[in-house]
């Protein structure tokens, strides 16, 4: 067929160590990793791969490891423009862009979608 496109999903820990979680901090570090190493291999055949790195979403499984503490909840909210979490929807339209023809000559990155929580 030749073209297509490969959105991966890693996280912010894909680029700076989360702290007390070497095993997360090893895995997402290992996707960023497979997405260079694939975007090179595929190129020759039309693919692109490409990664997506979310901050904290406001996902369900997020909410059970926040519960009912405000406190953590807030420090969360606090690393991200606008003092809050992304949405899904936020993260998917990053991956759908990355997947578009509008990226067509995006290959082998790691696009950072955090709300700056990274940049610090």
């Amino acid at each position: 067929q030749g073209g297509g496109a490969i959105v991966n999903t890693s996280s912010g820990a894909g680029v700076v160590a989360a702290p007390g979680q070497p095993h997360y901090t090893a895995a997402k570090h290992g996707v960023v990793g497979l997405t260079k190493a694939a975007a090179q291999e595929y190129a020759r055949r039309g693919i692109r791969v490409n990664a997506v790195l979310p901050g904290s979403t406001d996902t369900p499984m997020i909410r059970r490891f926040i519960g009912d503490n405000a406190e953590i909840a807030k420090m969360i909210a606090a690393t991200n423009i606008g003092g809050r979490m992304l949405t899904p929807d936020e993260v998917a339209e990053a991956a759908v862009w990355l997947a578009s023809d509008a990226a067509s000559m995006v290959n082998g990155q790691s696009l950072i979608v955090d709300g700056g929580g990274l940049v610090r």
